[in-house]
């Protein structure tokens, strides 16, 4: 265990008129009560899952718009490392997660503020090289005669996933590499290395320049939801629970559901 790292970061309130268009009216969690103002500033360490990089990335440019003098700055890995290095003390205000297990061991070590909140979710696609080389139709076809595949390491929660999905087809399935994380798995199909790996829907949309996903039906049991906290030893904790509340705003699910998340609940 390593010693906590202690951090000194501005976290005053500072006045931002939000527009009427935005909040008026509203009940949104990023938005001030009505007649009241907020604004966040300081900087802001979130730690968040691999396939949260292109959304995290757009909604951490807003988050900085609409609060001057903040910045944010993100982690992105496979959530149970991430999970392991804030449990031994690596300075952030905010988790991310793509599973509730991984989140599960943040929370049991006493390490976040409130309880988590599912944002989104996210299901399982089979990512291959534009115009499906091999012909890879569904789940099973990823075991044919060389047929090379990436897939995560079973304590990733894109590769618990993966092999949920594969015990439900019944199918026995011998990776040639098994990644740390889904873009991992993602970047050994857009440098050719594997004819295919399952990674999130989400993933295989945003490289859709390089892939194609190819949908399979056992993908349905195997939904991930993805939880957010803020962080008990936060250095800037008014800004921790502002990022949260932004992601779980309307902008926030707007973000999310253009890049092919679920809602959560769905």
């Amino acid at each position: 265990m390593t010693a906590r790292w202690t951090r000194t970061a501005l976290a005053g309130m500072t006045a931002l008129t939000l527009g009427v268009a935005a909040c008026g009216g509203s009940s949104d969690p990023a938005c001030p009560a009505p007649g009241g103002s907020a604004g966040i500033t300081g900087p802001l360490t979130v730690f968040a899952a691999a396939s949260l990089t292109e959304t995290f990335t757009r909604l951490g440019r807003d988050f900085e718009a609409a609060n001057p003098g903040s910045t944010v700055t993100f982690s992105f890995a496979g959530s149970s490392a991430l999970a392991t290095q804030i449990n031994e003390g690596a300075p952030a205000d905010v988790f991310a997660s793509a599973s509730p297990a991984n989140m599960k061991a943040v929370t049991d070590a006493g390490n976040a503020v409130d309880a988590p909140t599912v944002f989104a979710r996210n299901q399982l696609v089979i990512a291959v090289p534009k115009g499906n080389p091999k012909q890879v139709n569904g789940l099973a076809d990823l075991t044919g005669p060389g047929v090379k595949v990436a897939i995560c390491a079973a304590q990733v929660p894109c590769g618990a996933a993966a092999r949920k999905a594969l015990d439900a087809a019944t199918l026995t399935l011998t990776p040639v590499t098994l990644e740390q994380d889904v873009k991992g798995a993602l970047s050994k199909v857009k440098l050719g290395e594997v004819d295919a790996a399952l990674v999130y829907r989400t993933d295989a949309k945003a490289a859709a320049s390089d892939v194609d996903g190819v949908e399979f039906p056992e993908s349905a049991g195997t939904i991930n939801d993805y939880p957010i906290v803020a962080l008990k030893d936060a250095g800037n904790p008014t800004g921790a629970r502002a990022f949260v509340a932004y992601v779980r705003s309307d902008r926030g699910r707007a973000v999310l559901t253009t890049a092919g998340f679920q809602a959560a609940g769905s």
